[in-house]
């Protein structure tokens, strides 16, 4: 049925105590929707009337059941997952558990308890793995799983692909089927996003901000957490009877539509918040080899201090190479209009938590890690001169 026509239809988001899970089931609350949260954290903000919090871990199929007690669940939201960036890309063990073993459990309790959507949010990782792509579209072949840089994107499309691969199976609790469709977004961004943005502000008041990379031509997408909430919203409809089923099977991705030099579109931010912006551009194979680097640094003393590293390599990937992706699939079948945003909401919310440069004020260096940058930055240069001497 219509969420029109039931007001009372029920939907589980794991993840939900995430930055986006949280704001996916604030915006169905407001629609009428019941909705249960299921994370191993609690939202940082306080829980609206309406809303249900159960504490879980998707990798034990005993805490998933645990949300279906009592209530019939119309459409799962899956967007729990780990390893998307930073230190987390470096544990394997723990990035298989969740994005694999989590998505099979996710799959199994829509099979036992009757759930006829399930929308999954994947990655545009599963189809880019450092090659250059412009306006690709859902006809592009995933990247070879040997082929991945790193882990995360490695089972993300392992997950996607097992989510996909369900839609149309049957039900054990009625003889319906399960539908199924994927998501594919861009970077997150929004006021009071906790992945990226607090690690981007914390580089550049330590003052270690100093240069980008790349091409300055190179263009990669972002969406903002609300656009991201609409396009979810849709896809679960573009499940439904009354929309055909259009989404069934189906991956879309997802963005505001805009490719944008990295770099660029973060200026706003650095210098909203009263910093220069880096003027030093630096090659991107050199970038590449320094986070190889701070990689192998994190593996050797990571077990003694818990730091997080500079850059990953698959970062470095994301950042400095172009790929974006066509809208249009997501514009007519989902009826997906991304809204124009820009960052300066996101510069106030930072500036409202006593973030931002005092007028006179220098930059509050932390020497230990601007020299640990330098040395690494300087071992870099020396390991990547020596490869361009030897491909000579």
């Amino acid at each position: 049925m219509d969420s029109q026509k039931s007001p009372k239809e029920t939907v589980l988001i794991t993840g939900g105590g995430g930055y986006f899970g949280f704001r996916l089931g604030c915006a169905l609350n407001q629609k009428g929707v019941h909705v249960i949260l299921l994370d191993i954290s609690r939202p940082a903000q306080t829980i609206p009337e309406g809303i249900k919090f159960i504490h879980g871990d998707i990798r034990h199929l005993s805490d998933i059941e645990k949300a279906f007690q009592d209530v019939d669940i119309t459409c799962v939201f899956h967007i729990a997952s780990y390893g998307m960036s930073g230190r987390e890309q470096l544990n394997r063990k723990l990035i298989e558990e969740v994005n694999v073993r989590g998505t099979e459990n996710i799959l199994q309790a829509c099979w036992r308890r009757g759930v006829p959507r399930l929308v999954y949010t994947s990655t545009f990782n599963v189809v880019f793995g450092g090659q250059v792509i412009k306006n690709g579209d859902e006809s592009l072949p995933y990247v070879p799983l040997h082929l991945h840089p790193d882990h995360y994107s490695r089972t993300k499309s392992i997950a996607e692909k097992k989510v996909l691969e369900a839609n149309g199976t049957s039900l054990e609790k009625s003889n319906g089927v399960l539908r199924t469709c994927a998501l594919r977004p861009a970077g997150i961004y929004g006021p009071g996003e906790q992945r990226h943005l607090p690690r981007i502000v914390s580089y550049i008041e330590r003052g270690l901000f100093k240069f980008v990379y790349g091409d300055p031509k190179s263009l990669v997408e972002f969406v903002h957490v609300d656009n991201l909430v609409q396009a979810h919203i849709l896809a679960s409809e573009a499940l439904k009877a009354s929309k055909g089923y259009i989404a069934s099977g189906k991956p879309y991705f997802i963005s505001d539509g805009i490719p944008v030099n990295n770099f660029e579109f973060f200026r706003p931010l650095v210098e909203g918040l009263g910093y220069s912006f880096p003027s030093i551009r630096l090659p991107l194979n050199l970038i590449y080899c320094f986070a190889f680097l701070t990689e192998m640094a994190y593996f050797v003393l990571g077990q003694l201090y818990n730091f997080q590293p500079f850059l990953t390599r698959t970062e470095v990937n994301k950042t400095g190479i172009t790929h974006y992706f066509s809208l249009e699939k997501a514009k007519k079948e989902l009826g997906y209009e991304p809204q124009p945003f820009d960052l300066q909401e996101i510069v106030e919310w930072f500036k409202a938590r006593g973030h931002g440069r005092s007028p006179g004020s220098r930059d509050s260096e932390c020497l230990i890690w601007v020299g640990l940058l330098v040395l690494l930055l300087v071992v870099a240069v020396s390991t990547w001169l020596s490869f361009v001497g030897l491909s000579l």
